[in-house]
């Protein structure tokens, strides 16, 4: 029996975004909806001259709906399925099947992966997902049935950590736990290039760990010989050892949160067992970089995303400016600084902005080595360019 759908239609030119494929519908946008959809449901989305445009998953707030196919079809199991086996196939071809070295990566990267509102990370053998939306966690069940078909015996343990990502407003309660395997199965350590993470995805950060910034970890280590280090941010302090990797004479580690420099002594000892060039220390990182005195010849600025809504867009800006001119004010001369922004409202010309104001301010000759993204694993949907999130970028200051 086929389903019957809510009907949404939008209002005259409010067309053209999903026509050109971006799969998000404003609730400014939506004109009529005949029916009254629960939030979570599938509705069918039309032009004002009814015209089909997407199906897609309906949700209280600014985002409306999140558009899961252009095609006029009901996603059924094996719909979904086809979806992770997509996802699952790309990462084979990107060559983290079976992988001696990293067996940490992104599985599926929502609107990157055509699943929006979902994400998962996989953790040697556990996948730890988080849903954003209500529709992606009310066909939890049917997501883990179908990982566990996809993946074979390379899944352990699927661990749902949505409490604290779906919407507030959703009178929907998450708590966090495995709904497939257990601790005993799931284990939490993992490679990365070879090194290895102590990794705490039921108490930790987003999925327990920044799994973005793999590729940008591994640069660091090229640049760290013979320097002086300054991990600011650290959390599990990955930047930290690569950094040792690399030859680092020393290395800080600095973060406000105690965890996370216990877990970052617990990774470092894991790595580099009683090695003397490594110092943790929990203080604000603003504090910290008031007065580091040209200590520093390589910093890390790594901080969390200042800015997770539009309207804090100028005071995200504000802080970045802020960071990165303490940074510039006391690198030593010749020195590198790795600067990042994960903050999906803050566009890359807005941060390299910040960043260049910052240096104009410090009144220092600085030139771009490298310019920074998200790995492969976290591909960008071409049609949402809001899916490239993740800015960096590399300096030499003279």
């Amino acid at each position: 029996m086929t389903k019957e759908f809510v009907k949404v239609v939008l209002k005259s030119g409010k067309d053209q975004s999903l026509l050109r494929f971006h799969p998000w519908v404003f609730s400014g946008a939506i004109k009529k909806m005949y029916g009254t959809p629960a939030e979570g449901d599938l509705v069918k989305v039309y032009s004002n001259k009814d015209q089909f445009l997407g199906i897609g998953h309906f949700q209280v707030g600014s985002i409306a709906i999140r558009i899961v196919s252009f095609e006029e079809i009901e996603p059924d199991y094996d719909f979904w399925k086809s979806k992770i086996e997509s996802a699952w196939n790309l990462r084979k071809k990107l060559g983290f099947e079976n992988n001696a070295e990293t067996n940490v990566f992104r599985l599926i990267h929502a609107e990157g992966d055509g699943m929006p509102g979902l994400v998962v990370d996989f953790y040697n053998g556990t996948a730890v997902m988080q849903m954003h939306s209500i529709g992606m966690y009310l066909i939890r069940e049917e997501l883990v049935k179908a990982m566990q078909e996809v993946m074979g015996d390379q899944l352990k343990a699927v661990y749902n950590k949505s409490e604290k990502t779906l919407p507030f407003k959703a009178d929907v309660k998450s708590e966090d736990g495995y709904l497939f395997g257990s601790p005993e199965t799931s284990g939490n350590e993992v490679l990365e290039y070879g090194l290895r993470f102590k990794v705490d995805w039921e108490k930790g950060q987003k999925t327990g760990f920044f799994v973005d910034q793999r590729e940008n970890r591994k640069l660091v280590q090229d640049y760290s010989k013979d320097r002086d280090v300054l991990n600011m941010f650290c959390y599990t302090g990955g930047f930290s050892f690569y950094a040792m990797q690399g030859g680092a004479k020393s290395v800080h580690s600095v973060d406000a949160s105690a965890k996370a420099i216990d877990l970052t002594d617990e990774n470092v000892e894991l790595n580099f067992p009683g090695d003397e060039r490594h110092k943790s220390t929990v203080v604000d990182g603003f504090e910290y970089l008031k007065d580091i005195q040209d200590k520093y010849d390589l910093i890390i600025l790594d901080p969390p995303a200042f800015a997770k809504h539009r309207k804090t867009l100028p005071q995200a800006l504000k802080g970045y400016k802020r960071i990165n001119t303490r940074a510039f004010e006391q690198i030593r001369k010749g020195g590198i600084l790795f600067t990042f922004s994960c903050s999906q409202v803050v566009s890359k010309e807005k941060f390299r902005e910040a960043v260049f104001s910052a240096a104009a301010i410090a009144g220092r000759k600085v030139r771009i080595l490298h310019q920074m993204s998200q790995p492969v694993d976290h591909p960008v949907n071409i049609y949402h360019p809001e899916g490239e999130y993740l800015k960096g970028l590399v300096l030499y200051v003279e």
